[in-house]
């Protein structure tokens, strides 16, 4: 069945660095072009805006590589609802509770997404 996922940027795709973007966390490409050759639908669901929220896209499109059905808004539910919130089947954000952190040994850096972690829920939850 097809989900539509959002997906933070800051701590989730990349390390956080904001306002520049950070490294690229390992795991993340894989897991996400994954979900989309499953033929999911991904959201760019972040804080960022104006410049930031250009440069989180662009970095999506071409170093992740990935089509984004929406960016911090689903397309598709404007049918249904005036909500401004982007509804998703799932959301995967380094400040969700039950995603699965990193935590680096250098205490000056912020947790983030442990995409093996991730894949290995994704696919207890047969969407991989």
């Amino acid at each position: 069945m097809l989900m539509i996922i959002a997906v933070d940027f800051d701590g989730t795709v990349v390390e956080h660095v904001y306002p520049e973007i950070g490294t690229e966390i390992p795991h993340c490409r894989r897991v996400l072009k994954a979900l989309v050759v499953k033929g999911h639908h991904l959201i760019l669901y972040t804080m960022r805006s104006g410049k930031e929220l250009k440069e989180a896209v662009a970095f999506m499109k071409e170093t992740i590589g990935v089509p984004l059905f929406g960016v911090n808004a689903n397309p598709s539910q404007h049918e249904w609802t005036d909500s401004p919130k982007a509804y998703a089947n799932y959301y995967i954000d380094d400040a969700a509770i039950g995603v699965p952190l990193f935590h680096p040994v250098d205490n000056n850096r912020r947790p983030y997404v442990n995409w093996n972690g991730v894949e290995k829920l994704l696919k207890q939850n047969n969407i991989l």
